[in-house]
């Protein structure tokens, strides 16, 4: 809500300390102050003490200005803090902050305790019925340390801070409404057609800002060129002090030869464009629905003669410098001389004004809670006074009330009743003593009990593992075990599914966590988003696809001790379209290891073998994830069947070597080139080829593996058992109230 109070918006730049003054009146907003503050010398300026020459200026805008009473917005320099925009998954609203809270601990390069951050969604965003659908949101952070430095001058002149803001977050509010208020008003934003962006170029002291938004989105980044780049080139070029150049470039217009300086000038005006074609062309290229129809200049580095024109003519855009601001009023304020001199500066300013007031579509501020606890405290400690006061009073007088009860009721008096009670306190005590050693004692036992009987599980443990991978391989539904299968004429090597698997290789870790890397993670996630796509994609609502992102997008991997199996090796399966290279893994072995059971044989009390179904998490298996995707290679398969000339042994991957000439391919297999014809070879039996052509492809997979005896494996699933039925006798019970519940 918009409040009526002025507010101030300040901005500390490189060459002077610009101020606006803004209130509300009539439904408008009107400035009613200003001031600008040059310093003696440029902050960046080698001799310079920014510290002293930003303090010297705050102390005479204080001595000018009155302050008390008002609110006061700050601005710091877009390269200081970061800023983000992203789109969450449609979740309900009320998890928006879960998911920008990952999505800060992803996007910001430090401790999240080391900085100060705040987000909000951006105006057009959707939300139906509780759910955010079509949504950006803003992230906005700055490291701790920075926004105390930049907080420091106005501590030592004790002019609190109600507001920061990155000053190209505060051009963007001021653009907002300055210029885009009527489609922001009527709310009819249409994320896949927008309406056309501006582009807004702030041109700074020692950097740029470069805005680009339509109202509702808005992009920006800080680029490191500015107004001392033009110095430092006359500095360079005729061979001048920083002072007399900086005097030069300011009076192009006076010089003895204007055209001599403004060629001097050239290359700096060439960087400037490449930086921000530079820009809008990575903008466009992830923006690619929009349009940009207009080129926004600010900042008092465009009074450079030829300046605007050189920009509008090369970057192609209809050229508006930014000489007032359409919605604000104030004749005093406008009409002043050195306002209007510098009013190319006080966008930041004004930007400020507008969020404190209420009416910047941004909202959010980089000013630490802490500070702000301790002035909400600071506000109430005249009270909290009064109230010890009272308390001191009702302290006081209870004292007064109690010392007459005690000097009639005197302490030897009880001494002997305390002295009695004592005694079985004593006894009491003991006995718990001895009870806790023997309950010690006991776990003792149990534990040494437990370890005994678990060295013939954990023989086990691997035997059981290598039962249940096997469980595990996919084969013919035909056959019960590849060794059935009839020959390669009567079954291609393409028609049979198996997973051959060339080598397991295995590696411990005391947490999983070091192996699941931020590389491991985004494979693993994007795994599991093709197995959903192939497994479950076709017969998923839009809430179970949306669930799954959700699951998918909060999954912080494994922890605790466990194996890293990883397995090689290769399969033909490769005919069906869809079904061919990884996605036949992901459709069966990916599959078969998140939801999959094997038959793990179990000894009974009587030592007969019965097997027991176990499920692959019960086993302890989890994350099983396809490493990588090579794609296919075509391979010659020799056949066993074949009754024709001898052949040489077999090269790399299958190849038949010694049939003909022979050449490497692009996998480094030897490949056959057809040999010379022979007689023997035409009396051969023409329905055993020497060879079957296959296409191949190469697995590796990994998976995750912590291991469980069978005795834990039991006692869980006893657990959960007794869980499910206690729930199932508690809403059968629940259904018989409800039943024999008189009727109103």
């Amino acid at each position: 809500m918009a409040s009526n109070a002025s507010v101030w918006g300040i901005e500390v730049g490189q060459t002077a300390l610009k101020a606006l003054r803004c209130e509300i009146e009539g439904g408008e907003v009107v400035a009613n102050a200003f001031d600008y503050i040059e310093y003696p010398k440029i902050l960046s300026h080698p001799e310079a003490d920014p510290e002293e020459l930003v303090r010297d200026a705050l102390q005479q805008f204080l001595e000018r200005n009155e302050t008390r009473g008002y609110r006061v917005a700050v601005s710091v320099p877009g390269q200081s803090g970061l800023s983000k925009f992203f789109k969450p998954p449609p979740v309900e609203a009320k998890k928006v902050g879960d998911i920008v809270r990952y999505e800060a601990r992803q996007q910001i390069p430090f401790d999240l305790d080391d900085v100060v951050w705040d987000f909000q969604m951006m105006p057009g965003s959707t939300i139906e019925e509780g759910y955010a659908l079509e949504t950006e949101v803003g992230l906005f952070a700055m490291k701790r340390d920075q926004v105390y430095k930049q907080l420091k001058p106005f501590d030592v002149a004790e002019l609190e801070v109600d507001l920061i803001q990155l000053a190209p977050i505060a051009m963007y509010n001021m653009l907002a409404y300055d210029r885009m208020n009527d489609r922001l008003e009527a709310n009819d934003f249409d994320v896949d057609n927008p309406p056309s962006s501006t582009v807004m170029v702030s041109l700074g002291t020692d950097s740029t800002d470069l805005i680009i938004s339509n109202g509702f989105r808005v992009w920006q980044r800080s680029m490191p060129l500015g107004g001392n780049h033009f110095t430092r080139q006359l500095t360079k070029d005729l061979k001048m002090t920083f002072a007399k150049a900086e005097h030069l470039k300011r009076n192009t217009r006076d010089a003895e030869d204007p055209k001599l300086i403004i060629q001097t000038m050239r290359p700096v005006f060439n960087d400037l464009v490449t930086e921000i074609q530079r820009s809008i062309g990575f903008f466009q290229s992830i923006h690619k629905e929009a349009t940009i129809d207009k080129l926004l200049l600010t900042g008092n580095t465009v009074k450079l003669p030829g300046l605007g024109p050189y920009l509008g003519k090369n970057l192609g855009y209809t050229l508006e410098v930014l000489e007032g601001f359409n919605r604000l009023q104030g004749p005093e304020v406008l009409a002043s001389p050195v306002f209007k001199e510098n009013q190319f500066t006080f966008g930041v300013c004004y930007g400020l004004c507008l969020q404190a007031l209420g009416l910047g579509p941004i909202e959010t501020t980089l000013v630490p809670k802490e500070i702000l606890t301790d002035r909400i405290i600071r506000a109430k400690k005249p009270w909290a006074l009064a109230c010890a006061a009272a308390l001191m009073a009702g302290f006081v007088g209870h004292y007064l009330f109690v010392q007459r009860d005690w000097s009639v009721v005197r302490q030897e008096r009880w001494d002997s009743a305390l002295s009695q009670s004592s005694q079985p306190q004593s006894y009491a005590t003991t006995h718990k003593s001895t009870d806790n050693d023997y309950i010690s004692k006991l776990a003792y036992l149990k534990n040494v009990g437990q370890e005994l009987s678990g060295n013939g599980e954990r023989r086990l443990i691997w035997i059981e593992f290598l039962t249940m991978l096997d469980g595990l391989m996919p084969h013919h539904p035909d056959y019960e075990s590849p060794s059935q299968y009839p020959t390669p004429l009567e079954l291609p090597y393409s028609k049979r599914p198996d997973i051959y698997v060339d080598s397991i290789e295995t590696q411990y870790f005391d947490n999983l966590a070091d192996w699941y890397s931020e590389s491991i993670a985004e494979r693993y996630r994007s795994e599991m988003r093709n197995w959903f796509r192939i497994t479950r994609a076709d017969n998923a609502t839009k809430e179970q696809q949306a669930q799954f992102a959700e699951e998918l997008t909060a999954l912080t991997g494994p922890e605790g001790p466990g194996w890293v199996i990883e397995l090689k090796g290769f399969h033909y399966y490769n005919d069906i379209i869809g079904e061919e290279g990884g996605n036949h893994v992901r459709k069966y072995l990916t599959e078969r290891f998140l939801n999959g059971s094997v038959n793990i044989p179990l000894s009974d009390s009587n030592n007969s073998i019965s097997p027991e179904t176990f499920t692959t998490k019960e086993m302890g298996i989890s994350y099983p994830l396809l490493l990588s995707d090579p794609g296919l290679q075509e391979m010659k398969i020799p056949n066993p069947e074949y009754d024709g000339p001898a052949l040489a042994q077999t090269g790399a991957g299958g190849m038949i070597a010694g049939a003909g000439p022979t050449s490497t391919n692009v996998f480094g297999e030897v490949e056959a080139r057809p040999a010379p014809k022979d007689k023997a070879a035409e009396d051969a039996d023409p329905k055993q080829p020497p060879s079957f052509d296959a296409k191949r492809y190469e697995v590796t997979f990994q998976f995750c593996w912590q291991p469980k005896s069978r005795s834990v494996r039991l006692q869980l699933r006893a657990e959960a058992a007794a869980e499910a039925a206690a729930a199932a006798a508690e809403e059968e019970a629940a259904n018989e109230a409800a039943e024999q519940a008189p009727e109103i």
